[in-house]
Formats: structure tokens, C-alpha cells, sequence
């Protein structure tokens, strides 16, 4: 016990020893950045030990007061270069690699247990049942993204070739979908309006129109999404191309900044109602969201043909669609108030802008041109005999001869290449499935159910509309959960009587307005939720309210107009 104390004391007494000799070398030769010095009648010393530099970095050169008005610098053991080496903190570990394990192992489960565990009904043949039981593991991937959506969708088309599900021709037959290639030019096209400005410029002409009020300013950039949308198919691409950063630099300028107190003064009801319309601009037009051409593609297989599309599209959603695009931001101005009423600055910000943005180019008239043709063929092309992709075809020609845009930026145009690999996977395993009687034996069972019920078709079809969307809660993406549930609600809606064009352009508007129900619920909800001016609870609160507020005119005034229009 001595020697332990004796020992003790040792330790003790050498510490104090190197400590004190580790202050008067720090004291005399520093080695580490010497902090600021403090003064009373130093005025930069208050706000030096408020710093964010010097309490957010390293904290070994951080310093605080001590109330006897001297300064208390921390203590290091050595002050050798290999300590401060070993002072720096490691470098992250690289991201893993390959599939996400849990993700993986559950998408994979859910095609094993049906195959194996579900008793196959005797209506369906064993070739149908494997290829449902890959489907369905291929759409549980796309929901919980164990890869990106491209790369899981492969891997399902692969299985299903692999297992002799299907033949190569069979799997690969979506890939010549012309609706498929009418998304992927119609990227490009967006591209377009990004490179030249023109989408930007557009913005910017409302907000000097419309912009001396919050109000006037929030439908300013409503109305301008609303014409861009029919040639930007990305509601991602307008919302983090266009709109954001024109919001975020009209509110910075009037004080209002995101992660901030501020941020109820402008930015919040800005973001909040272009988050809200962007739906509403989507189902405007078949154009305007890649997932409004994929709900077509779908109800085409289940034999729900529309003639006209892009009218007939345009027609049946026009008079609800305005009056939802009319009423959000005067329901938010209300719902969700601004601080600041008037903004008299914004129509001269804005012409200053326009002012640095100098007369509009060759390349932008070539682009308005461009689209101008592009949407009279895809209005007139039927009477023509010219097809909507060969329209867009056509366009995106005259784009790449006179060099508005060149082969590089559709090479670089990523989303446009992966839409054309996922989306043909799901179009060409949906049709399969339609032909190997799947989609038949669905609506059978379901027609059933609802005649037990005695359900007559409108009743059948607001539950089955209702359903779909509040389903929504439970998805990411628009397109996945066109993916996943469109085709069977479809079934649902014509196995309970439902007329066919109706059940088909109702699901497809519906799978626009539940883009703006939560913060992850589409591409577009991310960006305007991460700009930093709305928070979690406003997002689920006014989503769920505008929903209530889009189900109730969608329904009254879209009832109405497509009864005048003869769908039911």
C-alpha cells in the first residue's frame, strides 16, 4: 500500500512537473494558432469569442474568460508535431457499396413468398404466378431502394429471363414503347429551358408583372409554372431549376431566411404555395409530369385507350385544374399568412435581373419556336397523322440542328436514361402480366368483393379514389406508386363498373395532387422542403388540408365538367 502511494505521488508530481513545463513552451514558442487577445478595451473582443470558427473547429484551441478576467488556455500533453497530426480527426469511411442488405433481403422475400408460400389460385397459370411474384419483388424494391430505381429494375428483368419467366424479345419488347421515348425527349426539351434560360426568364417577366404584393407575387410564379409545365415534364427539374432559386432570392431579400425566425416573413408562403400548385400544374397537361404518361401506357394495357391524348388530357383536366391553381394560393395567403404583405421591391429586383440577363437570345426564340410547333402537333397531330413522339422527334431535331442543345447535354441527361431503363421494365412486365391473364383474374376478384357489397359504381369509385391517394402516405415517389398500384385500382375501378376513361384520367390527376402531401411524398416536396423555409408539422398539416381543399374541387367542379364532357 505505501509503494502504491509512493508511486502515486510519483505520477502525480511528474504531471505537474510537464505541465507546467508544457505551458512555459506554449507560452513562449506557440505552436497552435494563438487565439485573440481580450481586452476591455479591445472592441473586437466580444464578438472574437463568439466566433463560430473558433468554437466549431478543433477544440484544442478553443478558450473561454475565467472570471478573474484572465484567459485559461487548455493544456497539451506535447506539443510535437505528430500530436497535432494526431489531433486531426480521420477521414469519413467510403459509402458501402452494392445493395442496402435489409432492403435487399425484404424485396427479395416478398417475390419468394409468393412463389413458394401462396397457394397459386387455379386460374392462373404457373408461368403468370412466377412472373407476378418477380413484379411484385421488382415494385418492393422500388419503394425501399435496396439499388437505384435503374439498376433494381434491371435486376428483375434479368430474373425474369433468367428464370424463363420470359424471353429476351418478350422482356426487351417496352423498350420501342413510343410513349417511353416521348418522356425521355421531353427531358431534353426541359434541358433546354434550363441551358438557354428561358424557363427562368419566363418566371421573372411574372414576378415584375405581379409581384408588387405576397399575394400577387405567389401567383406570378404559379401562373408561369403553369405554362412551362407542358414542355418541362420534370416537376424536380422546375422546382430546383426555376422556382426555388427565384424564391429564395426575393426572401433573402426582404429579410426572410431559411432556418430562421425570419423565414415567416416571405419565404415560407412563397415555397409553401409553389409546393402546393406544382400538382395541380402537373395534371394540367399529359406533358407535364413523366408519371401522367405512364398512367396512360398502363390503362392502355388494361384496354382503357384514349384517342387525342394530349387534348383529351388537357380537356378534362382544364377547368378544375385552374380553379385549384386559382384558389391555393389565396386558401395558403389565409391558411398560412405571410408577415410581409406588400413587397414593393420585387417587380424592380426583377427588372434588374432582366436588365443582367440581357435581350432574349437566338437560342431561346429557336427554343419558344421549337415548343410552340412541338405542342401544335401534339394538339393537331392526330388530324395530321403525326404521333406525339414523332412530334417530339421533330422538336428536339430542330433543337440539336441549329445547336440550342448538342449531343453531349442529352448524354449527360442521366434521369432521362434511367426513366427510359426503369420505366420500360415496368410498362413491358405490367403488359406481360396483363396477357398471361393476371390483371383478369385481379378484376374478377375484386368485382366480387364489391358486389357483395352492392356498391353502385360512383360509390365504388370515390372510395377507390380515395384509397389511392391517401395510400400515398405510405410511398416516396409519384412513379413508384403508379408502378406499384395503378394498374390493380384501374382494374378495381372498371371490375366495379366504373367507365373506363373516367377511372383512368381520375387515378392519373390523382397521382399529381398527393405529390405535395408530405415532405418525401415526391422529387419536388424534397427540394422545397430542404430549402430550410417550412417545417415538418406545417408540411403534414397544410398537405393535409390542401388535399381536403383539391378533393373537394376535383370533385365538384371535375364531376360537373366531365359530365359535360360525355366521360360518364
Amino acid at each position: 500500500m505505501e509503494s502504491f502511494f509512493a508511486l502515486h505521488s510519483l505520477s502525480t508530481s511528474s504531471l505537474s512537473l510537464s505541465t507546467r513545463a508544457s505551458l512555459v513552451r506554449r507560452r513562449s514558442k506557440p505552436i497552435l494558432r494563438s487565439p485573440p487577445s481580450i481586452s476591455r478595451n479591445n472592441p473586437l473582443a466580444s464578438h472574437s469569442l463568439r466566433s463560430p470558427i473558433l468554437f466549431a473547429s478543433n477544440p484544442v484551441t478553443s478558450f473561454s474568460p475565467l472570471p478573474n478576467n484572465k484567459t485559461h488556455f487548455p493544456i497539451q500533453a506535447s506539443q510535437s508535431p505528430q500530436s497535432q497530426t494526431s489531433l486531426t480527426p480521420p477521414p469519413p469511411p467510403p459509402p458501402p457499396q452494392g445493395a442496402k442488405i435489409v432492403p435487399f433481403i425484404i424485396s427479395i422475400a416478398i417475390g419468394l413468398v409468393v412463389r413458394f408460400l401462396v397457394p397459386k389460385p387455379v386460374e392462373v397459370t404457373p408461368q403468370a404466378w412466377q412472373l407476378l411474384s418477380i413484379f411484385l419483388s421488382t415494385i418492393a424494391g422500388l419503394v425501399l431502394s435496396p439499388l437505384p430505381v435503374g439498376a433494381w429494375a434491371f435486376l428483375g428483368l434479368t430474373t425474369s429471363v433468367v428464370s424463363g419467366t420470359l424471353t429476351f424479345p418478350a422482356a426487351f419488347s417496352a423498350f420501342t414503347n413510343e410513349v417511353i421515348w416521348l418522356i425521355v425527349i421531353s427531358f431534353f426539351f426541359a434541358r433546354g429551358f434550363v441551358k438557354t434560360g428561358l424557363g427562368d426568364r419566363i418566371a421573372t417577366y411574372f414576378v415584375k408583372w405581379l409581384g408588387k404584393s405576397t399575394l400577387g407575387l405567389s401567383y406570378g410564379l404559379t401562373i408561369s409554372e403553369a405554362l412551362i409545365a407542358p414542355a418541362m415534364p420534370s416537376t424536380t427539374a422546375r422546382a430546383g431549376g426555376v422556382f426555388l432559386p427565384i424564391i429564395k432570392s426575393l426572401s433573402l431579400s426582404a429579410g426572410s431566411k431559411p432556418g430562421d425566425a425570419s423565414k415567416s416573413k416571405l419565404g415560407s408562403y412563397l415555397v409553401m404555395s409553389q409546393f402546393q400548385s406544382a400538382g395541380n400544374s402537373s395534371a394540367l397537361f399529359l406533358t407535364a409530369a413523366a408519371q401522367n404518361l405512364l398512367c396512360l401506357k398502363l390503362a392502355e394495357e388494361l384496354g382503357v385507350i384514349i384517342s387525342s391524348p394530349w387534348v383529351s388530357w388537357f380537356k378534362a383536366a382544364s377547368l378544375p385544374a385552374l380553379v385549384s391553381l386559382l384558389a391555393t394560393p389565396l386558401v395558403l395567403y389565409k391558411l398560412y399568412p405571410p408577415e410581409t404583405k406588400d413587397t414593393p421591391d420585387a417587380p424592380a429586383m426583377a427588372t434588374k435581373k432582366l436588365e443582367s440577363m440581357g435581350p432574349v437570345t437566338k437560342n431561346e426564340c429557336i427554343m419558344v419556336g421549337t415548343m410552340l410547333l412541338a405542342v401544335t402537333l401534339w394538339v393537331c397531330g392526330e388530324a395530321l397523322g403525326i404521333a406525339s413522339v414523332v412530334a417530339a422527334m421533330i422538336g428536339l431535331s430542330i433543337l440539336l440542328s441549329l445547336g440550342v442543345l448538342d449531343w453531349d447535354d442529352c448524354l449527360s441527361e442521366k434521369s432521362a436514361w434511367d426513366t427510359l431503363a426503369w420505366f420500360a421494365v415496368l410498362v413491358g412486365m405490367a403488359g406481360q402480366l396483363t396477357n398471361l391473364g393476371i390483371v383478369s383474374w385481379m378484376s374478377n376478384c375484386v368485382a366480387k368483393i364489391l358486389q357483395s357489397y352492392s356498391l353502385s359504381w360512383p360509390a365504388a369509385f370515390g372510395f377507390l379514389q380515395a384509397a389511392y391517394f391517401c395510400i400515398h402516405y405510405l410511398f416516396a415517389s409519384q412513379t413508384g406508386h403508379v408502378g406499384a398500384l395503378y394498374s390493380a385500382f384501374l382494374a378495381m375501378n372498371l371490375a366495379a363498373g366504373v367507365p373506363g376513361i373516367l377511372a383512368a384520367l381520375a387515378l392519373a390527376y390523382n397521382t399529381n395532387l398527393f405529390g405535395a402531401l408530405t415532405h418525401y411524398s415526391s422529387g419536388q416536396a424534397a427540394v422545397y422542403y430542404g430549402a430550410g423555409y417550412v417545417d415538418l408539422p406545417d408540411v403534414f398539416k397544410v398537405g393535409f388540408i390542401m388535399a381536403l381543399v383539391n378533393a373537394v374541387i376535383w370533385t365538384l367542379v371535375g364531376l360537373f365538367w366531365w359530365k359535360f364532357l360525355g366521360l360518364y
